[in-house]
């Protein structure tokens, strides 16, 4: 017997497989298209299938009372091109373990192909050793996805480009820069900005997103003396006056962003905005935000944004719409390089 702690996910499709269209003409692709999420991100995963114009295939993901994780697939997925999304965020080693199982299943009931979509990569800071004995835990992930069944993965902002070599099949990276550009310009509407980027492996991120905005860059020096803690050194580039806008991938306990801004408001900075793809906010995060200087932070659902987290500070914009055009052009073997720009 299972006891129904995870998430049970039912379409309501007629057929039992759908056949991708697009505004009526027939999909180019010999399978059907199935998508299904695990449950750490339901909402983004229906938002996707709406975009497609498809149901969310059903599955049972729950867990056993002796907190075993159960996966069943409810649709019959033989020849079929499949994805499933999921994005590994907290409880993270939970929802990689559904992740791997859903991929076994599919992979064992004669699913054609298995794309994992993987909106927020977890593990991806470990992505090197930083001292001795250590593992490199993104490899290792990464291994058991693909030892699983995977076929392809699509990700988004990967902590680490260096990432995408830790796979052994085909990935897709996409970037969340033009989604937030584009959202900053629309909401916001500054002319004078200047683009910050927290650390120097962020630069040419904050590069692409100022070329964007039509603003300049400044850049903040910082290292970091263990883990989750980050301590501000300096800062290059003129903010006096203006509107800086913090870009980064990623916010996960808030402090070094916050310290980030109050330098800039020390250097004389108008107003601080924040833009990262994955808002993880762990912890006390969201409390320390709306408590700040800061003036907005614009983060991506790639992580859902729980109850206790929603803030009037903290917005976020969807990536479906991105992920969704992937998953068309990937399963209608077309080119997705188009979506990296």
């Amino acid at each position: 017997m299972a006891t129904m702690l995870g998430i049970r996910s039912e379409g309501t499709r007629s057929p039992k497989v759908v056949q991708l269209e697009e505004r009526g003409a027939p999909a180019r692709a010999e399978h059907a298209i199935l998508v299904f999420g695990g449950s750490s991100n339901l909402p983004l995963a229906q938002e996707i299938c709406e975009a497609l114009g498809i149901t969310l295939g059903r599955s049972l993901v729950t867990t056993f009372k002796n907190e075993e994780t159960r996966v069943r697939i409810e649709e019959n997925v033989r020849g079929a091109d499949v994805f499933v999304i999921q994005s590994t965020c907290s409880p993270v080693d939970h929802h990689i373990m559904e992740l791997l199982l859903m991929i076994d299943a599919l992979r064992r009931a004669s699913a054609d192909r298995v794309t994992a979509v993987i909106p927020y990569y977890g593990y991806a800071k470990q992505e090197k050793k930083t001292a001795g004995r250590e593992p490199i835990s993104a490899k290792l992930v990464a291994n058991l996805i693909a030892t699983a069944g995977a076929d392809r993965v699509v990700a988004m902002d990967l902590h680490a480009a260096a990432i995408e070599g830790f796979f052994d099949i085909p990935v897709d990276h996409l970037r969340a820069n033009p989604i937030m550009a584009d959202a900053f310009q629309r909401r916001l509407g500054h002319d004078d900005v200047v683009v910050v980027s927290p650390d120097s492996g962020g630069v040419t991120r904050a590069l692409d997103f100022s070329l964007r905005v039509g603003g300049h860059l400044a850049i903040i020096a910082k290292q970091r003396p263990q883990p989750d803690m980050a301590e501000v050194l300096e800062m290059v580039g003129d903010v006096r006056g203006r509107t800086t806008v913090i870009v980064d991938d990623m916010i996960s306990t808030g402090g070094t962003l916050i310290e980030a801004a109050d330098m800039l408001l020390e250097r004389g900075a108008a107003e601080v905005y924040a833009c990262a793809t994955h808002g993880i906010l762990a912890g006390g995060a969201p409390g320390l935000i709306q408590d700040s200087r800061i003036r907005k932070v614009i983060t991506t659902n790639t992580i859902p944004l729980t109850d206790g987290a929603r803030r009037d500070k903290i917005e976020q914009i969807s990536v479906a719409p991105l992920l969704a055009e992937a998953i068309r052009r990937i399963h209608r073997r077309e080119s997705v390089s188009e979506l990296f720009t």
